[in-house]
């Protein structure tokens, strides 16, 4: 069934805004729940924005995501140092949606998170000298997330590009790839919208690429 009332968190980054534009293309009511409403310039009747932060407790998340379907995570940092965001948001999110009854979740990642993700020689390598910090970040909320009782996806998209929407991309729990594998955020929105209603992929780990 057709998840139509979405919550998603990371709505104002690259990837999050593709998302918000596909949802509402597609039908779907949408709440994003973003920390600074100001950088989400789109406006629709189906769109409601609220703010957050990290003084949130999880009653107060709980009461905005009640009569929700869904939610959806493209939080990120555009930096090398992740500031704990994923793990905050996962110790804060999940104990809200099971207070909410909301179940399902799609949660993104990134490639070579798990360790059992063969990673291509150049990946490998970015993540080994500059991305430690991120991944470590990820790992930890994802921890949180596997241990929820939540019918969650987790998404790992390969490397991230500012290309159009194609819906050439491949999904799966193991793709085999090749140099530098990548993915346009406008494709993963496709991609994350699609999982939410894709009842094969919970609890699962996907991949996404070209």
């Amino acid at each position: 069934m057709k998840a139509q009332r979405l919550f998603l968190l990371g709505a104002t980054g690259g990837t999050g805004q593709h998302l918000v534009s596909q949802a509402l293309q597609q039908g779907r009511d949408v709440t994003a729940f973003v920390r600074n409403p100001a950088k989400l310039t789109v406006r629709h009747d189906r769109l409601l924005v609220i703010g957050w932060s990290f003084g949130d407790g999880p009653e107060q998340v709980a009461d905005q995501l009640r009569g929700h379907d869904a939610v959806i995570s493209t939080l990120g940092v555009p930096a090398f140092k992740s500031g704990g965001l994923i793990e905050r948001s996962a110790r804060l999110l999940v104990p809200a949606m099971e207070r909410a009854d909301v179940r399902r979740l799609v949660f993104t990642s990134a490639f070579g998170v798990l360790a059992s993700h063969q990673l291509p020689f150049v990946p490998r390598t970015m993540q080994r000298l500059l991305l430690g910090d991120v991944y470590a970040d990820k790992a930890a909320g994802e921890a949180l997330i596997r241990a929820s009782g939540l019918d969650w996806t987790l998404v790992y998209p390969s490397m991230l590009t500012t290309g159009p929407k194609t819906g050439k991309y491949r999904v799966g729990e193991q793709l085999e790839l090749r140099g530098l594998p990548k993915l346009s955020r406008a494709d993963l929105a496709d991609a994350l919208l699609a999982q939410v209603d894709d009842v094969t992929s919970v609890r699962k780990g996907v991949l996404v690429s070209y």
